[in-house]
């Protein structure tokens, strides 16, 4: 099979100008914590979303091979709402380019992607973050990569509407091929911590649940909206300035919705920290058992688990994984499960017959390797 960026170009009709790909990732842990002001510990993942640019007269055309027909806009669809549907991401990233001042040069842009779409591995970011390179290519700008990342945000956020953290584009610029991007939500530093899983025969299996997401929009900005309210009370900026050592104190003054949503952010956030610390140190299967600490909180605490995610992550840790959880945000997706190499096809095969037993969907299930973020091919 041919890749994205051929595929992208191919639909171009033509010689591109500029070829930029873009990943899909997975946060290895690290939920709900980054509009949180708090830490996270994505990777870039190897499926990736290309965008193929070529100059044009007046406007923009934008085409995908996952969809019927072109979409084209003008100025004065460069507004938030102007334009919708998943088209809305492309013209999103144009209007935050031109309001960060890039005069972004009329363009016909086609997209093709090996990115698994509503599976919770940011597709979406991987449009904006591969459709924002390629117009900086083709305008000859200089922009720098954290204001990629900070724009590629604002494209989706006030654009498109859609109340994301930095988390996702930051991946997809970012990352480095056999790291995990740790990442300040607060400060955006950043620091690539080495995750080399082959060399210490380990696999991530990705289990896409395909379970569909049920209430993923309202409920996340609910989310969003009671942690934001909890800080209100407690007088913080963020969450991320409620230590684990001041939980016990905080939760007291809080009613018991709110306590269990600001129990996860805190306890998440140190095992973000934790996790860092087992992985600088070399101890990769020494990270299981907080991965599933962290599902069990998004479960209980956080409840943005479905029966279909629970459901393979047990099925992951009684077939011998050394921590499985949920990744993304939440209400349907995919699940991480870290195993043995030499595992991995059993606990794929064990997960697909405990859905299979419960009635639900068969699940995708594949292996992945920390990758490279947003490249010129």
């Amino acid at each position: 099979m041919t890749s994205p960026s051929e595929r992208a170009a191919r639909l171009s009709g033509a010689e591109p100008a500029a070829v930029w790909v873009a990943p899909g990732r997975v946060n290895l842990i690290g939920e709900h914590t980054d509009y949180n002001d708090g830490y996270v510990l994505p990777f870039a993942l190897p499926q990736v979303t290309a965008a193929a640019v070529l100059p044009a007269d007046a406007g923009w055309t934008v085409c995908s091979e996952g969809h019927d027909g072109a979409v084209s806009f003008g100025e004065d669809d460069l507004k938030p709402g102007g334009v919708t549907d998943w088209a809305a991401y492309v013209a999103g990233v144009v209007w935050a380019l031109r309001e960060a001042g890039v005069d972004v040069p009329a363009a016909r842009i086609t997209i093709a992607s090996d990115v698994p779409v509503g599976a919770g591995l940011s597709s979406s970011a991987a449009i904006e973050c591969a459709v924002m390179a390629a117009l900086v290519d083709l305008a000859g700008a200089s922009v720098p990569d954290q204001k990629l990342v900070r724009l590629a945000q604002r494209a989706e956020n006030e654009y498109v509407g859609a109340p994301t953290g930095i988390m996702d584009q930051s991946a997809s610029t970012l990352s480095r091929a056999g790291h995990a991007l740790f990442l300040d939500c607060r400060t955006l530093d950043v620091e690539h911590i080495p995750f080399d899983v082959a060399a210490a025969g380990l696999a991530v299996l990705v289990v896409n649940t395909n379970a569909p997401h049920r209430h993923v929009d309202g409920e996340y900005a609910n989310r969003r909206a009671a942690c934001e309210a909890a800080a209100r009370v407690l007088g913080v900026a963020a969450l991320r300035d409620v230590s684990a050592a001041a939980l016990p104190g905080a939760l007291a003054r809080l009613d018991e919705v709110s306590a269990r949503r600001v129990r996860h952010v805190v306890t998440e956030n140190q095992r973000v920290l934790d996790t860092v610390d087992l992985l600088r140190a070399g101890d990769i299967a020494g990270i299981g058992p907080l991965m599933t600490a962290s599902h069990e909180s998004m479960r209980d605490d956080f409840e943005i688990t479905v029966p279909e995610v629970d459901t393979a992550v047990s099925a992951a840790l009684e077939a011998g994984a050394y921590g499985a959880r949920m990744t993304g945000g939440g209400f349907g997706g995919c699940v991480l499960a870290l195993v043995d190499a030499s595992r991995a096809e059993a606990v794929s095969s064990a997960v697909a017959s405990a859905f299979a037993s419960a009635g639900f969907t068969a699940p995708d299930s594949f292996v992945v390797t920390p990758g490279e973020g947003v490249r010129r091919t």
